[in-house]
């Protein structure tokens, strides 16, 4: 009697579903509220490695995959948490419509052993559409913790249908699942669930309130509360991080210790990384001098392809696997919803809602990330604002720019810790700007082209948890760093290929980046830039990272990327360049205020599945920065400095 797994992707239920389904013995549906650690134990079922999250709206699709147990084939299929079985949300419709199309042998209702009552209304909602279905009551270690027991043999008898209890973690009581589920299947066991009575006169209403107060009574009989003060500590910690008061303080602070933590760590493996790339790079040019390679091929390849590839993942990399690492931490530990719950008012004005904050601080790691995040928002109009509105948030791959230009411009009058505190708040400056814009242009958006009102949504606030670092590291690594950077690596490529074009080919001695360049300096001129700074965060459309390279590269009049890391000598550079205070202002607005990157498009197009919407996202904050910056450029004319 053997366990084994494998996976076979996420999909959609459409036509080769059931061409697949007849690959395999019985068809699995695991179904229940977010939040109850259904996706987990779907893990632990097939050895798959889809994404788990400590708040609400983490699968928005039907994941996919398989086990045999006791030499049959099983099909099992993850659909969204919903919490209701009347669809009032893209996840719900989804969940919804799986159950009801009947193409499951078993329906397994996972629910949350600390709050029972709660996830009982889901189990009779389908047990009034199928009468396969087995209660897995999870998180038997939480209920433990918290002292509370539950006699699953009684909850049985009430309901009519299996009950399991498991810890999905520990693999013993999913062996367990499994084989209630075989014994479903094979009719060893049949159920016959008890439904909640009532007649046929009893009003629509007040359905729901007999099926809640039915919920009640079961769980008072099968619950024993020895503490009932089980949740006063998490009620406690809420009361401080959900306040009206320190809620959003704590919030900043939290998400600037990231960023703190991100930037400072990243410097040391950025910079092996660079050498490590730089060492393989002789070595190619010596190899390539070796067979007599033509000089324009060696170079093209190596200066051009090569060291483009190699510095974006060079300074793309390290921030990546640890800023993800540190926000799947605060999603485990389940402060993620409390985010979306102190910021939905603000996003309520825009008439849009606080999920939307979760998606834009996901952005801070990585836009493309962020984009994707955007699924966990019901409503088609707003995910649809959240997707156009997100790259106003900057990137890591943005902030050792800003913090570089704020270190040589603004702290150029301090020393010490309090260069770096000036510094700091300038670039938490530009990031507020950034979240204001993404709320205004939001707001701007629901009274034009996308109208609409704010939609109201269910948003649980988990029980905290202790993280599964192991899992954490794995998930970030796997889920976010590798995927965004293959993304990005696929843009990097051919953008190797045209810097180096543009830097090494020309016309009567110039080359395309000087022709380019100054072909846009009057307009650059009237943004308080020039020339080669637009022609910079254009052809650094692969990257924000190698926005300032390609300047100094400019500025130089090199034929490859400057990998300058003193800020005395770049502050050099950029000021014999003409640049003043007005200049790295503007930059740092245009840095935080620009098209995304090519990643982020690409992910754009594949979440909206339109061109047209990509280009409005593309347009969206390159025409704010660029009437920002002639803003600021016309006031400081007027005034007496300038």
């Amino acid at each position: 009697m053997g366990l084994t797994s494998s996976s076979t992707g996420t999909k959609l239920l459409n036509d080769n579903f059931h061409v697949l389904k007849n690959n395999y013995d019985f068809t699995i549906t695991l179904a229940g509220n977010p939040n109850v650690g259904k996706s987990t134990v779907f893990n632990g079922l097939t050895g798959m490695n889809q994404h788990t999250g400590n708040w609400t709206g983490k699968t928005v699709s039907n994941a996919i995959g398989d086990c045999t147990y006791c030499g049959k084939k099983f099909l099992l299929v993850d659909i969204p948490g919903t919490y209701s079985m009347i669809s009032h949300s893209k996840e719900e419709e989804i969940a919804s419509a799986f159950i009801r199309s009947d193409v499951s042998d078993v329906t397994v209702v996972v629910v949350d052993a600390t709050c029972l009552e709660r996830n009982l209304n889901l189990v009779f909602q389908i047990m009034d559409t199928t009468p396969h279905v087995i209660v897995c009551v999870n998180l038997l270690d939480e209920a433990k913790k918290k002292k509370i027991k539950i006699d699953l043999n009684l909850l049985s008898d009430l309901l009519g249908v299996p009950v399991v209890g498991t810890t999905a973690r520990k693999k013993k009581t999913l062996t367990n699942l499994l084989d209630t589920i075989y014994k479903v299947c094979t009719k060893e066991i049949i159920a016959s669930p008890k439904r909640v009575m009532y007649d046929n006169d009893t009003p629509p209403d007040e359905i729901p309130t007999l099926i809640m107060k039915h919920c009640e009574e079961i769980s008072n009989k099968v619950c024993t509360f020895e503490n009932q003060n089980y949740r006063s500590l998490d009620k406690k910690i809420d009361k401080i991080l959900t306040s009206k008061t320190l809620g959003i303080p704590i919030m900043l602070l939290f998400l600037g210790i990231i960023f703190w933590i991100t930037i400072v760590g990243a410097n040391y493996p950025s910079s092996l990384l660079s050498e490590f790339f730089g060492w393989i790079q002789e070595k190619l040019i010596l190899g390539a001098n070796s067979i007599h390679m033509p000089e324009w091929l060696s170079s093209m390849l190596i200066l051009g392809v090569y060291q483009t590839v190699t510095w974006i993942i060079a300074v793309m990399l390290p921030p990546m696997a640890i800023f993800f690492p540190l926000f799947t931490i605060l999603e485990d530990l389940g402060y993620l919803p409390r985010i979306a719950f102190n910021m939905d008012k603000c996003f309520k004005k825009a008439c849009t809602n606080g999920k939307q904050m979760i998606t834009m601080c996901m952005g801070f790691g990585c836009n493309a990330a962020g984009i994707c995040g955007c699924k966990i928002i019901d409503s088609p109009r707003e995910r649809l604002i959240a997707i156009l509105t997100n790259a106003f948030v900057p990137c890591n791959g943005r902030f050792p720019f800003l913090i570089t230009l704020a270190t040589i411009f603004i702290a150029t009058s301090f020393s010490g810790f309090t260069a770096s505190i000036v510094s700091t708040l300038a670039v938490i400056g530009v990031i507020l700007l950034g979240i204001f814009m993404s709320l205004l242009i939001s707001k701007i958006l629901s009274h034009t082209i996308l109208k609409g009102m704010p939609s109201s949504f269910i948003l649980e606030l988990p029980p905290y948890r202790k993280p599964q670092f192991g899992k954490i590291i794995v998930r970030s690594i796997f889920d976010r760093t590798i995927f965004v950077l293959g993304r990005a690596l696929s843009v990097a490529v051919p953008a190797g290929f045209i810097i180096w074009i543009f830097a090494n080919v020309g016309i009567n001695g110039s080359s395309l980046l000087s022709i380019v360049a100054n072909f846009l300096d009057p307009f650059a001129k009237i943004m308080g830039l020039d020339g080669y700074i637009l022609t910079a965060f254009i052809l650094a459309l692969p990257a924000n990272e190698i926005v300032l390279p390609i300047i100094l590269m400019g500025y130089l009049g090199g034929t490859s990327l400057n990998n300058l890391s003193d800020n005395f000598a770049i502050g050099n550079i950029l000021v014999q360049n003409g640049w003043n205070i007005l200049t790295a202002i503007n930059v740092m607005i245009f840095v935080v205020l620009h098209f995304p990157c090519g990643t982020t498009l690409l992910s754009i197009k594949k979440e909206t599945g339109s061109w047209k919407w990509t280009a409005l996202a593309f347009v969206l904050p390159t025409a704010c920065g660029i009437i920002l910056c002639i803003c600021t450029t016309f006031i400081y004319n007027i005034l007496p400095l300038g």
